[in-house]
């Protein structure tokens, strides 16, 4: 039994007990099932966890020179993304990603939090897409992964796989990738991060709008490590309405023995612009705005948390008008995800 699915059974045998407790011994088999049925259901590795904010991110920096050229109401606008813990991307651009992650892991630490970080880096990366590169090959890949993993140690860190990189294959979008290549060098991956004693790990499974065709996803998932993660993310980078994904997510947990999972609600907060009206909706939609603020509060038995996993106002490549390279800040852009707020 993997170590991820045991300690989630032995907070499920705890909770199971507690109930069993509480209810007596009249009907003991019933109100042992339902104890069952309520305990697995509300386990979240994440509950009362306080996540991270940088403070110098992209956001916070560019509030801090607004307001010092005197443009209040931009640096109040945007503060809302400032003061919002962000996830960290490890994308290979780290010069010495062990130190970057130490760095991270252990700032977040003494502030009494925990950070978000995406490992970003398996070879084929995003396809021909507007992020695609990634390590040289899956040795490289595993080096750079171990590096990433002894940067954390020991400390609190929630790690989401590889956005993308499943369901790209899944839908036919990565044509260059071997797929069980792929899906080993994300097993390595998953294994890694989930040794590691105080990691939450998620491996990434797409969005709502993109593969339908669950029992070939939850294959591609089995097969690249889900069962070594405390969970799967969806939603990264994307649009879809937290309604949406909830409801995906769910129906995709069954085929995952009740797989726990994470959203992006990061810029999701008007929903996606249709592919039928803009062919790149999935790239710096105008009509995109943030979404709910990270918390663990979802609501859902399944969904551990929403995160804002990409920073609003991070570019998803040159495809508008005036978009910088994927990655890049774009204040621009980050005044449009936060207009309204």
């Amino acid at each position: 039994m993997a170590a991820r699915l045991l300690r989630r059974q032995v907070l499920v045998a705890m909770a199971v007990g507690a109930l069993a407790a509480c209810s007596g011994t009249s009907g003991s088999s019933s109100h042992a099932s339902t104890a069952t049925a309520t305990a697995t259901a509300t386990v979240n590795p994440l509950a009362g966890t306080e996540f991270y904010v940088l403070p110098d991110s992209p956001a916070a920096v560019q509030v801090a020179q607004w307001a010092a050229a005197g443009d209040a109401a931009g640096a109040e606008q945007l503060s809302v993304v400032a003061e919002a813990p962000v996830a960290t991307w490890f994308s290979g651009q780290q010069t010495d990603p062990a130190a970057s992650a130490q760095e991270l892991t252990t700032a977040a630490q003494a502030a009494g939090r925990v950070p978000v970080i995406v490992a970003y880096n398996v070879p084929g990366r995003d396809a021909d897409y507007y992020s695609s590169g990634g390590a040289a090959d899956a040795d490289a890949y595993a080096a750079w992964v171990a590096e990433v993993a002894a940067g954390i140690g020991d400390r609190p860190a929630v790690v989401i796989v590889e956005p993308d990189a499943v369901a790209q294959v899944v839908s036919g979008s990565a044509t260059d990738v071997d797929a069980a290549d792929r899906y080993a060098a994300l097993a390595s991956a998953v294994g890694t991060f989930a040794a590691l004693p105080s990691t939450t790990v998620y491996l990434d499974a797409g969005n709502s709008d993109w593969v339908s065709d669950l029992d070939a996803l939850s294959d591609a998932l089995w097969a690249s490590g889900i069962d070594d993660a405390d969970g799967f993310a969806l939603n990264v980078s994307n649009f879809q309405t937290t309604e949406d994904s909830l409801a995906y997510g769910e129906e995709l947990s069954a085929y995952l023995d009740g797989a726990h999972f994470v959203v992006d609600t990061s810029r999701n907060g008007a929903g996606a612009t249709s592919r039928e009206d803009d062919p790149e909706a999935w790239c710096n939609p105008p009509t995109a705005r943030i979404g709910v603020t990270p918390t663990t509060a979802t609501g859902s038995d399944l969904a551990d948390a929403y995160l804002w996993v990409k920073e609003p106002g991070t570019s998803d490549g040159d495809c508008r008008d005036g978009a910088p390279a994927a990655g890049t800040w774009w204040p621009e852009y980050a005044l449009v995800l936060t207009s309204g707020t």
